[in-house]
């Protein structure tokens, strides 16, 4: 009677049970990025259908269907048992399509691990094959997704996508560009099931079927923010399809916009001022590229903005050539949009001007010359003097470079006319330079433009040029002189050292050792 008693009543689960149940030995444990991407998903409620294959508790799994991941934890490396693949679309009525396509992207909530190629092989085909044919329903789907639809879909993608990386070691804050541009690439282990994930995300947002009102709820600044923590991946596929999934959100959801520049705001900011570490700065920038192409005139305060807090500073830190490309192309952008803004350019590239790294003044160089090609007479006239006092002092460079990169600003006719309307101010600005160049610059190409550049003045205004001659020269006069003076002066304080040196000697007195003895 007591054994029958007993029997009734419900048992503990066994270990063995808990790990049937995870596909494992031992219980999983939690990832910390698991946890952030279902934070995203659980802030709604679930609103699957119920049915014969909805979980209704987390872990539980009915017939050949594998755990589905809840919607208050997400397990990563679990498989559950058995995992199996499930039937095609193809192979179900219309009516069950929309049903299947959910349990497809449970299926694929579950991530594996990678680092060890011989886990899970089985159940890791079978995850790519079932997210290739997400793929392929996505692209051909006729008919609005359901707001279900767009929440499990949103689960599967944040569950598979958003994860940590492995830190790396930054106890120097700065790389030089040519270090970074020799070490390689670290690629995921992952990306043969990244690479579709990505896919589906990419066409998901494309597809007419996906209504972005309703999409907006679970792609919501929460999501923004994780993906946009992703640029700072190692691998440059997934960078790649970061950037055109960006900048496809950007053009669908128009609400999330403002939050999307601010967010990238924010991230060249850690960047400029703290760091100096990030993988994806060249294709964020790429996209704001497109961004700011975009911008409607006149141009917001707020525009005008990031380019004097942001845009600007990049130029700062000693791995500019890892994007400089892409920073031009934005800044040159702005001034195109807006050609007030050229005075606020130059003067923010001089500010950032390096004192002695010769690869930078030439990329800024060529930056500076895609600003005046659209900089207008009024602008130019504003910040030509301290323009031309940097370019002297890049004429009077001993790198042959950068002396020919900034001579080589007088092939641009554009620019060519602006000198030629102001010559009056820049030619007693950078004489000097162009003297010292044509008769003692070590290089033959540099004296060779250097020769060129002084015909053009001279055509210009052959009085001015005498006259700006005849002061080099005088000032030339005046500094030899002062120079001889200054060489007297050594030499006369020289002599006096020397003669108090030798009375010193004469009266001192021999200082004798005295023996042991004594």
């Amino acid at each position: 009677m007591i054994k029958q008693i007993l029997g009734r009543l419900p048992r503990k689960p066994s270990k063995a049970l808990d790990n049937r149940e995870y596909g494992g030995s031992s219980v999983p444990h939690l990832n910390a990025s698991s946890a952030r991407a279902n934070d995203f998903v659980s802030s709604r409620p679930n609103t699957s259908p119920p049915g014969p294959d909805s979980n209704t508790q987390e872990g539980s799994s009915h017939g050949s269907k594998p755990n589905q991941v809840s919607n208050s934890k997400v397990y990563r490396n679990s498989v559950a048992a058995p995992y199996e693949a499930l039937p095609g679309f193809r192979d179900v009525p219309s009516s069950e399509k929309q049903n299947l396509f959910i349990r497809k992207l449970n299926l694929c909530c579950v991530v594996f691990d990678f680092t060890d190629p011989t886990k899970n092989s089985k159940e890791k085909d079978i995850k790519r094959q079932t997210l290739i044919e997400l793929v392929d329903y996505v692209t051909s789907v006729n008919g609005k997704f359901t707001d279900t639809l767009i929440q499990e879909a949103v689960k599967m993608i944040s569950v598979n996508l958003f994860r940590s990386f492995t830190p790396q070691p930054r106890e120097n804050k700065v790389l030089e560009a040519l270090d970074t541009e020799e070490e390689e690439p670290s690629m995921d282990p992952a990306w043969s099931h990244l690479q579709i994930v990505y896919e589906f995300l990419l066409r998901f947002v494309a597809s007419p079927e996906t209504d972005a009102k309703l999409t907006k709820r679970y792609m919501n600044h929460s999501f923004v923010i994780k993906l946009l923590d992703l640029f700072d991946s190692e691998d440059p596929r997934e960078r790649e399809y970061l950037k055109t999934i960006l900048h496809r959100i950007y053009g669908k959801f128009m609400v999330h916009r403002p939050f999307i520049r601010k967010a990238i705001n924010n991230i060249f900011f850690g960047f400029i001022f703290e760091t100096e570490k990030h993988n994806g700065i060249a294709e964020l920038l790429e996209v704001l590229g497109s961004i700011i192409n975009g911008f409607a005139l006149p141009l917001k305060e707020e525009h005008k903005l990031f380019l004097v807090r942001a845009l600007i500073p990049l130029h700062k830190p000693k791995c500019l050539p890892m994007y400089h490309q892409q920073l031009s192309y934005c800044i040159a952008q702005f001034v195109e949009k807006d050609c007030k803004l050229a005075d606020t350019v130059v003067r923010g590239l001089l500010k950032y001007w390096p004192i002695t790294n010769s690869s930078k003044e030439v990329m800024l160089l060529s930056e500076l010359e895609e600003v005046l090609d659209a900089t207008q007479p009024a602008e130019f006239q504003k910040c030509l003097i301290p323009l031309f006092r940097q370019i002297a002092r890049c004429l009077n460079s001993s790198h042959f470079q950068v002396a020919e990169r900034a001579l080589y600003l007088w092939n641009n006719d554009h620019i060519e006319n602006l000198i030629r309307q102001n010559h009056g101010a820049i030619l007693p600005v950078i004489f000097p330079a162009l003297e010292k160049n044509g008769c003692h610059h070590w290089n033959q190409v540099v004296q060779n433009l250097t020769v060129n550049v002084r015909k053009i003045f001279v055509d210009i205004d052959p009085e001015m040029f005498e006259e700006c001659l005849r002061q080099f020269q005088e000032d030339e006069a005046k500094a030899e002189e002062i120079k001889q003076k200054h060489e007297a002066t050594w030499k006369h304080l020289e002599e006096i050292a020397a003669t108090k040196a030798a009375s010193s000697e004469a009266v001192l007195v021999p200082f004798k050792v005295p023996s042991r003895t004594s």
